[in-house]
């Protein structure tokens, strides 16, 4: 076991590494940085001066050992506009997106497999084809459409504006839709999964035999199937913990959500490489460390992979 937790482990820190390697080189291959920042009219002193202070003057292979000696010292940059560092716009904007990935996720593991669970209860029912379908639409509605609905409702009929947290103000009012919007997809997905994984589990011999031996139903759903049709979901919940981050984006864009999603656009927009190169790198530690969670677990939930390391 703990070879395998070591493994693991060793495995997560190389996609980190790939990670960091791969968004200094494509950010810096995307067009000069400096070029972008400095005015349309800058004569090209201006310019070499806004490329000795970003460090890009420098040969590439230095810039990236330079830049991976400063992450190992807790160097994360500076904001070129701001002036701030890049941990602290983060952790500013961090509590807003947690709070909305939260609360959607909440609403997406709650709702999600309680209907997926009804319809695994009513295999090929009017119920069961109801959800199922439910779950499609859910899943393939984009997120910025369903929120451009919710907020043109919002407006329209209930005269309510869904975007007021671009002003600072956030409430529980307007809390709901934005989060509501970036679980919708992720509802869909945990009912198909909990639906799935609940029937597979429910035909299995041991469950007959239990069946056979006079347990009740009850005991036999939540005693015996729940915790063996729980592995599959374990996956589907670290992958939305990873999420949270990367999955608000779009919907902090529609709702003016003052997130770390929005943060990332803006900075992605104003070629703010300090920035977005530690908002990525932030998105893929969460994703890494949410699957490396799930892997460990995985040790504890399946008796399989246990035997197997041992």
């Amino acid at each position: 076991m703990t070879r395998v937790i070591l493994f693991r482990i060793l495995r997560s820190l190389a996609t980190l590494l790939i990670a960091v390697t791969i968004v200094f080189f494509f950010i810096r291959l995307s067009g000069d940085p400096a070029q972008a920042l400095a005015p349309p009219d800058a004569p090209p002193e201006v310019v070499e001066a806004y490329r000795v202070k970003l460090g890009l003057d420098k040969p590439l292979p230095v810039q990236y050992v330079n830049y991976v000696l400063g992450l190992f010292q807790g160097d994360f940059g500076y904001s070129i506009h701001t002036g701030k560092s890049s941990l602290t716009l983060f952790l500013d904007r961090l509590p807003a997106t947690l709070m909305l990935g939260g609360t959607a996720l909440a609403i997406a593991v709650i709702f999600g497999i309680s209907i997926g669970a009804v319809a695994a209860l009513n295999r090929n029912s009017f119920i069961d084809r109801l959800v199922m379908g439910f779950s499609v639409f859910a899943f393939a509605m984009p997120n910025f459409f369903f929120g451009l609905v919710v907020i043109l409702t919002g407006a329209l009929v209930f005269g309510v504006f869904f975007g007021a947290a671009a002003n600072g103000h956030i409430s529980l009012l307007l809390l709901l839709p934005p989060a509501a919007t970036l679980g919708l997809a992720s509802m869909g997905a945990f009912a198909r999964f909990t639906r799935s994984s609940l029937l597979e589990t429910i035909n299995q011999p041991f469950m007959m035999a239990l069946e056979a031996r006079g347990v009740p139903a009850a005991r036999r759903l939540w005693r015996h199937a729940a915790p063996n049709a729980a592995i599959p979901i374990v996956t589907m919940l670290g992958l939305s913990l990873g999420s949270l981050v990367a999955g608000a984006v779009v919907t902090e864009q529609v709702f003016a959500w003052p997130g770390v999603g929005q943060l990332l656009v803006r900075s992605v927009a104003t070629r703010d490489i300090a920035v977005v190169q530690f908002l990525v790198l932030a998105v893929t530690f969460s994703m890494t460390f949410a699957n490396l969670a799930v892997d460990i677990l995985y040790s504890f939930l399946d008796p399989r992979i246990r035997r197997a390391a041992s």
